[in-house]
């Protein structure tokens, strides 16, 4: 409700804002991030439906243990509807991907250019110093066995 409430709120606030005498700019980044919290109020939403409803559900019906085939169907619909309940804290990163361009530059720069540039610097660092071969005795060794053939 509260989540609801507040991203009515801010989609009411940018359409003042198209009213009001703001550079072009900074109402286009408005109306971006307002669209982002109104997908994230959705996907929210949706994904806490279930999980509500199934917990009002299994307080008002508990299933006994006595009967376990009915017992476990009610543990696997738990299951599956708290999975579903987990992925909605995992998934503002895809929703902000997918509706806010301004987002995606952003995870760009970070992921390609800066993590991938210490990954390479970590993992394929090549040493490019040219050193002495000091290794006479393989040589030695390596005509010895020569002569004894």
């Amino acid at each position: 409700v509260i989540a609801s409430s507040f991203s009515i709120l801010a989609y009411h606030n940018v359409r003042h804002i198209v009213r009001r005498q703001l550079p072009i700019v900074r109402r286009k980044l408005d109306k971006q991030i307002t669209a982002m919290v109104l997908m994230r109020v959705i996907v929210f939403v949706c994904l806490l439906l279930p999980y509500i409803t199934y917990r009002i559900y299994a307080v008002n019906f508990p299933t006994s243990r006595s009967m376990p085939m009915a017992y476990a169907i009610s543990r696997l619909i738990q299951a599956i509807i708290t999975s579903i309940y987990i992925i909605n804290f995992a998934i503002n990163f895809y929703i902000f991907i997918i509706f806010s361009p301004r987002f995606r530059r952003q995870v760009k720069l970070v992921l390609i250019k800066k993590c991938c540039r210490r990954w390479k610097y970590w993992c394929c660092s090549i040493n490019n110093r040219i050193e002495p071969e000091n290794d006479i005795e393989p040589r030695n060794s390596q005509m010895e066995s020569e002569e004894n053939i």
